[in-house]
């Protein structure tokens, strides 16, 4: 009985190689996540922050709320947004999401 024991225990103790390929696996998943799900997404704020940056007058522009409206005076942090004739209201420019003509070229 002592032979049987001892030779399922010699079986099931072998050593297990050197562990070099899970670390390349766990490389492997950051840089797929990296390259598919981070960078883009830093990309994209990116472009948000600089068409913040260069809004002007006379834009027209969809905030994050979903109003659209012009632009009539542009601020360092804030943008008076006109919504309807005479109707004006002031919002922070983060808030401002897109600019209408191009919102509208993507649903197409």
């Amino acid at each position: 009985m002592t032979t049987l024991s001892s030779v399922f225990l010699t079986a099931t103790a072998q050593p297990q190689g050197s562990g070099w390929g899970f670390w390349i696996m766990i490389l492997a998943m950051i840089l797929i996540m990296y390259f598919f799900m981070i960078r883009p997404q830093n990309k994209k704020q990116k472009e948000l922050a600089n068409f913040r940056n260069n809004l002007q007058v006379g834009d027209e522009v969809m905030t994050a709320g979903g109003i659209y409206g012009r632009i009539r005076v542009v601020e360092a942090t804030y943008v008076m947004l006109e919504i309807a004739d005479g109707v004006r209201i002031k919002i922070d420019k983060n808030s401002i999401y897109a600019n209408v003509a191009d919102a509208q070229q993507q649903k197409k």
